[in-house]
């Protein structure tokens, strides 16, 4: 009877110890390593599981998708998506690993557009241009974040008006859903106050393979795009909505990534490799692949869809200066980005789709990363 009154420190003990098991990343990833405070905002990192045991960890810092754990061809989980161990090394960071990019991804000429008969000057962050929203763009913002189970985590943010150089008072929500089918879908809404231009996509870095440190240049590629829109040596487009037929831009058939980078293309130059948004076929079309990635190395295959008109490839070309998860250090081609898109400056090229949204209007964008064992 007198050992009695230790039986509740013991059940306090074994619950404890459950909750530091469930604690437990498969990624490996602390949480704490990600419990900090910037401009007066709460920053963590959220994990979404499913019923196959894939996992997905998500900080508010930037909506930014830390990483991305799958199985390979024999099992082993497997962590897909470059990144750091924690806030301070994002922070301190210039690079968009894993990314939530707006108000405008990609480039916009000379940071510069008009709207109703307005000029807008944006940051010049990028050879006199303005790339994903500038330097104070989305990915280095705080968002409020609401996980709303297991494999939903909801972020929302109120971009004000004038921010960045960007009119209207643009309210968003992004919507990360991680399936029991191994993908991660990614949902975009948005309204304004004030007639503006909307262009938001996720910068996350690919690498499937399985080995640290490794580039992707052994990855064979599939995009299913006729056309591409060739770009100029700022990597601007030039309007035209170029075939790929018979140039290193036919990705139309599963080819090795690095077979390609070699090539005397002139766009291959502009760009120190592949930098360009391809013109998807499937026309929104979710149903209809847009693009797939293989790592015969792994096994590990990666499905893109999309409600997008086109998708940028990047293929790490600036790759090459700093070290990630794990101290590991990143090589020049270490990831590509598969960025699904309106084209780049397209406010500046009335023939292309059109970036604009009014008052009223409900801006939608959907991504979907499927992942799967070849």
């Amino acid at each position: 009877m007198k050992k009695l009154w230790m039986l509740p420190l013991l059940v306090m003990c074994l619950l404890s110890s459950c909750e530091e098991k469930e604690e437990k990343l498969v990624s490996g990833l602390e949480k704490e390593n990600f419990e900090s405070e910037v401009a007066g905002k709460q920053i963590a990192l959220y994990v979404l599981k499913n019923n196959n045991g894939m996992e997905v960890c998500i900080t508010n810092y930037g909506g930014r998708v830390v990483s991305v754990m799958v199985p390979d061809r024999t099992g082993k989980m497997t962590d897909v998506v470059l990144g750091y161990d924690s806030i301070a090394a994002y922070t301190a960071s210039g690079e968009n690993y894993g990314a939530l990019i707006g108000r405008y991804g990609n480039r916009i000429a000379d940071g510069v557009f008009t709207l109703d008969e307005v000029e807008y000057q944006l940051p010049k962050n990028d050879n006199g241009n303005c790339l994903h929203g500038g330097p104070k763009g989305y990915h280095v913002q705080v968002w409020d974040a609401g996980q709303l189970n297991e494999k939903t985590l909801e972020l929302t943010y109120l971009s004000k008006d004038g921010e960045a150089g960007f009119p209207g008072n643009l309210d968003i929500k992004v919507t990360y859903t991680l399936t029991d089918d191994n993908a991660l879908d990614i949902r975009y809404d948005a309204t304004t106050d004030k007639t503006t231009v909307v262009n938001l996509t996720n910068h996350s870095y690919f690498n499937l393979s399985g080995v640290e440190g490794s580039k992707i240049t052994d990855h064979l590629i599939m995009i299913n795009a006729d056309r591409y829109t060739p770009v100029n040596r700022q990597l601007i487009p030039t309007s035209e909505l170029a075939p790929v037929e018979g140039t290193p831009m036919d990705l139309r058939q599963p080819t090795v990534i690095g077979s390609m980078l070699e090539d005397s293309f002139e766009q291959l130059a502009f760009g120190r490799g592949f930098d360009h948004n391809w013109v998807l076929n499937a026309g929104g079309d979710m149903a209809e692949l847009a693009c797939k990635v293989i790592s015969e190395t792994s096994g590990i295959g990666l499905e893109v869809y999309t409600n997008e008109p086109g998708i940028q490839f990047y293929t790490g070309n600036f790759m090459g200066r700093d070290k990630g998860k794990h101290g590991v250090a990143y090589p020049h081609r270490g990831a590509l980005c598969l960025e699904t898109q309106h084209y780049p400056d397209s406010p500046n090229h009335p023939d292309f789709p059109s970036t604009v949204l009014h008052p009223g209007e409900k801006y939608f964008s959907r991504c979907i990363y499927k992942f799967t064992v070849e």
